[in-house]
């Protein structure tokens, strides 16, 4: 088991209800894929350095979680089709 980390960016369109449940439908893909999360961190609303689908702000989440090695390439996958999610990153932290 490796430990990771997920940063995404949700739609600002959203309402507190809707992020919430976006980010509990993300936080049940990592568990399906045998993910264990350890820690989330909101930083809620923020300004983006730069437009993206020109959208100028966004949800900020950040996800620590343990998984095995080909997770991540799933949780990607699924991520990817996500609409609510403007941009999102796996890193493989430092043991």
């Amino acid at each position: 088991m490796n430990k990771y980390e997920l940063a995404m960016v949700l739609s600002p369109a959203l309402d507190e209800e809707g992020r919430v449940e976006e980010v509990a439908k993300v936080q049940a893909t990592l568990e399906r894929f045998g993910a264990k999360i350890e820690k989330v961190d909101d930083w809620g609303k923020r300004k983006l350095a730069y437009e993206i689908k020109k959208v100028n702000e966004g949800f900020y989440s950040f996800t620590t979680f343990e998984a095995p090695a080909d997770a991540p390439a799933e949780i990607e996958a699924r991520m990817r089709i996500m609409e609510n999610v403007l941009r999102y990153l796996i890193i493989r932290k430092e043991a």
